[in-house]
């Protein structure tokens, strides 16, 4: 460990003040940058916009972690999960000259620091966090929680990574990052990189306490060595007593950490090891406004966001403003010209070895494509549609497998799942991997390893916080998960789809691969576990997202699924959302059929339909499997019973092909459309989730009032498959009977045919109540072949029902 001299110290305090001033200047100036004349009300921003409080902590660590890199040549990714941070972040990417070379229009000089603080929090500018904008950012910050489960996620499968991660006492009261703590059980010191948290207890949130910033040493130090840390703590505000603490801290912690990893790596050390993290308490708001009108700033809540407002307006404060930015001496920390003095950038690390210019923190600069197995080799022979069953999750679990086979070598994949990868009929992958977990592990435990790259664990937040992380860095991943409980992590991927939409209008940030979800337990098939786990809305989150970013499928069959989950592991940039039941299942296209079907996102099933290449009268639509099951069957129903009623069978993979082309990428031509669904016929529609969907889809397509659509009501409970149909009103019989009512005409024997349905529910509702169960003719329904149909329906006709 280096002794650190005094001289070092001072600079490193000179570069902090330094990253102070441009901090507070982002908040509050638009002229006069360097301060060379008198401050004026009109040097001041008009609307006065950012967060001061945190910054000078942030700001303590940045250029700590600096000297840090400087003296080992670590590569470290900076992780800011205070909110609104980017005050900090920012001057320190414009400090080591990152920014200038990503942003030439911010040129390190005098004209350069003042668009600097123009950009900030204003009109076409940038904003308060550390968003895809940022150089060296994957974690915005805006909604709490999640830096810390990011961190991890970034350190997985990258050995020489060190990743720093700066967690805010106000976004340690989140329940995200609480979970995040127990990422260390799966952070594995062979393979993976570190992760060094940094709890900065400033003390304050808004206009409040924060409850970890209350505790005393001994009760954090306690809380945390059971999470499996080893604490170190930097107090005080003295700016060169703390500098000189968190040095010597940074050394011990750092060389902590190469020892555990090379302990592993070279010793076969049991892996059950205390991690070190820095716990620093220093004031908020540290070095800016001490007080105001006899109310402390400097060390409470007020110092949170802007510390003094009303600037432009008061005499007094404006002169106060001033006095405070003069206290870092700008003009002994910048040239005339306003560079940044040469001792002073000297401090920086060069090159990608800056946290700002990091190849970490813009993954697609290190993007592999995964090399994946031909599809088509796992397809499930379908010779007649609707007559064999499978389960279409158990046969993607062998694609699945495969892929980690061949990817062993790269180390870029993983599957991140709360405890349910055989659940989810996904276990052949455990041919291949296992489940990570660094923990002890008993002879009973099945499929455990500490190098297994299946990541379960029973937190949706942590699941879809590693896999960010993972993406962002550079790799790829998928997450399967009951379809109910994923809404868990709605504002998380509403957040990544924001940052994704970002960073595709930044040249310089490179794709990376896309969010993939798997959902399956689904809606229609959670019969046994009851209303709670019975909950499609999910599909609603992400098809609200910006159509540049959102992509949703509902494969109705195996084959589909293969094809679909294919092309999305080949994707980048987008959020997939990908619903696929793992029950046994009618199997429907065979793999040509189903790549053509997921190639047009939409298709007409001729071999469903009797339209007999004439204008139908109704069109049956379907997006899903139980919706498509129900509308096959419906389509029979009508075929038998009405078969002058002319059905054509219309089945959507692709939801998203439904919308106009101006409206979605993936919206279907007017002309396809218009082959699939006419201009003026009726359409039923069986949907997977809720019906509004749908309506809001078809907007904007010819007389979309035509579009009646049958979804999930909210109405389950613990019930029989086919009796959670009949409740949400979309069973067979409830769309054979909507089709006769909007068809054009009432057929002779229509009246009969609704009774009869009508008869069948009630028959349905006998029976399940008696023998709990749905009836045979509805559980080992199949398909009947185009003969055996052709010769019901005459029958049908002759017997007039």
């Amino acid at each position: 460990m280096s002794v650190i001299n005094q001289k070092t110290l001072e600079n490193i305090n000179d570069y902090w003040n330094a990253a102070n001033y441009l901090a507070a200047g982002q908040i509050y100036l638009q002229e006069n940058a360097l301060l060379k004349e008198p401050l004026k009300p009109e040097h001041i921003k008009p609307r006065l916009l950012g967060h001061w409080g945190t910054s000078p902590g942030l700001n303590l660590i940045y250029v700590h972690l600096n000297r840090l890199i400087k003296e080992t040549g670590a590569d470290m990714l900076y992780v800011c999960g205070p909110g609104h941070g980017a005050p900090a972040i920012v001057a320190h990417t414009y400090l080591e000259g990152t920014y200038s070379e990503i942003y030439p229009g911010v040129p390190e000089n005098e004209q350069g620091m003042r668009q600097l603080f123009r950009q900030f929090s204003t009109p076409g500018g940038i904003p308060s966090h550390a968003g895809a904008n940022t150089p060296g950012s994957i974690n915005e910050g805006g909604e709490l929680g999640y830096s810390l489960v990011h961190a991890f996620g970034a350190a997985f499968d990258n050995p020489d990574l060190l990743v720093a991660c700066v967690v805010g006492d106000g976004e340690a009261e989140t329940g995200p990052l609480e979970g995040s703590w127990k990422s260390v059980a799966f952070l594995n010191p062979v393979r993976d990189g570190a992760v060094l948290p940094i709890l900065h207890l400033n003390g304050y949130k808004i206009s409040g306490p924060t409850v970890l910033a209350r505790m005393n040493d001994d009760e954090l130090r306690q809380l945390f060595g059971g999470h499996g840390y080893e604490v170190f703590f930097v107090e005080g505000d003295d700016p060169m007593t703390v500098h000189k603490l968190m040095a010597e801290t940074m050394d011990i912690v750092y060389h902590k950490i190469k020892g555990i990893q090379k302990a592993a790596r070279t010793k076969n050390v049991p892996f059950s090891v205390l991690w070190p993290m820095i716990i620093l308490r220093t004031p908020k708001g540290w070095t800016g406004p001490k007080e105001w009108d006899g109310l402390l700033i400097e060390g409470t809540f007020r110092s949170h966001q802007v510390p003094l407002t009303g600037v432009r307006e008061d005499p007094a404060k404006l002169a106060y403003i001033e006095q405070w930015m003069r206290s870092y001496h700008p003009e002994t920390l910048f040239d005339e010209n306003g560079k940044l003095v040469p001792e002073l950038a000297e401090l920086a690390p060069k090159g990608n070895k800056r946290m700002s210019a990091l190849p970490h923190a813009n993954g697609g600069v290190l993007l592999k494509d995964l090399i994946l197995p031909d599809f088509r080799n796992y397809e499930l022979e379908v010779t007649e549609p609707g007559t064999v069953e499978a389960e279409s999750t158990r046969n993607l679990g062998k694609y699945l497998r495969d892929i980690f086979k061949l990817n062993q070598q790269n180390n870029n994949f993983r599957i991140f799942c709360p405890d349910e990868t055989n659940s989810n009929r996904l276990e052949a992958v455990f041919e291949t991997t296992e489940r990570c977990f660094m923990e002890e592990i008993i002879p009973i435990d099945d499929k455990l390893s500490p190098d297994g790259r299946v990541m379960e664990v029973l937190s949706e937040h942590l699941c879809e916080g590693w896999l960010e992380g993972y993406l962002l860095t550079g790799r790829h991943g998928l997450f399967p998960c009951y379809e109910a409980f994923v809404t868990i992590v709605d504002s998380m991927v509403s957040q990544h789809a924001k940052w994704i939409k970002t960073s595709r209008e930044l040249q310089w940030r490179k794709p990376v691969a896309s969010l993939n979800y798997l959902l399956t337990s689904h809606v229609w098939r959670q019969d046994n576990n009851g209303y709670s786990h019975q909950g499609p809305g999910f599909i609603d989150t992400v098809v609200n997202k910006k159509s540049a970013v959102a992509r949703i499928y509902l494969p109705p069959d195996a084959n589909t699924l293969l094809s679909v989950m294919d092309h999305c592991l080949r994707s980048k940039d987008y959020v997939n959302v990908v619903v696929a039941g793992k029950q046994p299942e009618l199997q429907w296209l065979n793999m040509d059929e189903a790549v053509h079907h997921c190639e047009q996102g939409a298709s007409n099933w001729e071999w469903a339909g009797n339209e007999d290449d004439g204008e139908p009268d109704v069109i049956l639509g379907c997006a899903g499997d139980v919706p498509t099951l129900e509308t096959v069957a419906a389509a029979e129903l009508l075929r038998e019973h009405l078969p002058e009623f002319k059905v054509r069978l219309v089945n959507v993979v692709d939801l998203m092909s439904l919308s106009p082309k101006a409206y979605h990428p993936h919206g279907m031509s007017d002309e396809l459309f218009q082959s699939l669904f006419t201009d003026t016929a009726p359409v039923i529609f069986a949907f997977h989730g809720y019906v509004r969907i749908i309506h809001d889809l078809v907007h904007g397509r010819p007389d979309p009032g035509r579009f009646h659509v049958r979804g999930y009501m909210e109405e389950g409970t613990t019930t029989t498959p086919f009796d959670m149909v009949v409740l949400n009103q979309m069973s067979r019989y409830h769309l054979a009977m909507e089709a006769v009512k909007r068809g054009p005409a009432m057929y002779k024997h229509a009246d009969a045919f609704m009774t009869y349905c009508e008869d069948k529910l009630k028959e349905h509702h006998a029976y399940i109540c008696k023998n709990l169960d749905d009836m045979p003719e509805i559980k080992n329904w199949k398909l009947k072949s185009r003969m055996q149909a052709q010769e019901l329906s005459e029958l049908s006709s002759n017997n007039e029902l």
